[in-house]
């Protein structure tokens, strides 16, 4: 009777360990492949638009706010992105225009269709006359359907005609808010843009080693480029992270 019963719970234990054993086994190997998967490409095709819309317009208002100081941001008039484009939601007195960028206004080597960026920008008056027609129009053909390539295609015709405006001297944009999402990893860095004609970024110490200076943008289509400076600072004052 003891010997029955003790192959009984002996079964049963190896038959718990077996079962274990292969949950393990399971769980480990989806941890495994969960962690080695690659980080999602941006998207090549636009999501549905309420994706990249803000519900809260005030929200959106305060993270256009966040990319400069707020003696500066105070006094710029501010966009809000709508269904059919950016829409004036302050009027400003000083100049500046702030904005939340979505991800088809970055860079037309790596322009996508992300939602979840969201990346607040601040510009001074001389950028925003030549940078913000840009943005209107991508805006626009993005919202419309239009492909990454035909956004791209459409870039360099513009330029090519003189459809869009050139490059203005002392042209700089700010970019230190720390609830940015600037790519889809959520990556962020405090940091201004200064504009400058098509140029040789060594002529700014770009990209080089220990360099604080990088490049942004090298020029064709566009008749500029962008040199990206790490600033110590969110626009709060609070200390960012500089990279390594």
């Amino acid at each position: 009777m003891h010997r029955t019963i003790r192959a009984v719970v002996a079964t049963a234990i190896f038959v718990l360990t077996v079962a274990f054993a292969s949950l393990w086994q399971t769980w480990a190997q989806n941890e495994h492949h969960a962690t080695a998967q690659p980080a999602q490409a941006p998207s090549s095709i636009l999501s549905p638009i309420d994706q990249y819309l803000m519900p809260n317009r005030d929200a959106e208002i305060a993270l256009a706010r966040s990319a400069a100081p707020e003696d500066i941001s105070r006094g710029a008039t501010i966009l809000v992105l709508g269904r059919l484009g950016y829409e004036t939601a302050v009027k400003g007195t000083n100049g500046f225009v702030c904005l939340v960028e979505r991800s088809w206004m970055g860079p037309l080597d790596g322009l996508n269709f992300g939602p979840k960026n969201r990346a607040p920008l601040c510009l001074n008056p001389q950028a925003a006359r030549f940078i913000l027609p840009i943005d209107y129009k991508r805006t626009e053909l993005a919202l419309a359907g239009k492909s990454k390539d035909e956004i791209i295609e459409w870039t360099k015709a513009a330029y090519a005609k003189g459809e869009l405006p050139g490059f203005e001297p002392g042209a700089v944009s700010y970019m230190m808010s720390k609830a940015a999402i600037l790519d889809e990893q959520g990556h962020n860095l405090a940091h201004l843009m200064f504009y400058t004609p098509v140029i040789n970024g060594v002529e700014w110490g770009a990209d080089v080693p220990h360099s604080p200076i990088f490049s942004f943008s090298q020029g064709p289509p566009e008749p500029f480029n962008i040199f990206l400076v790490p600033v110590g600072k969110w626009s709060d004052g609070t200390s960012a992270p500089l990279p390594q």
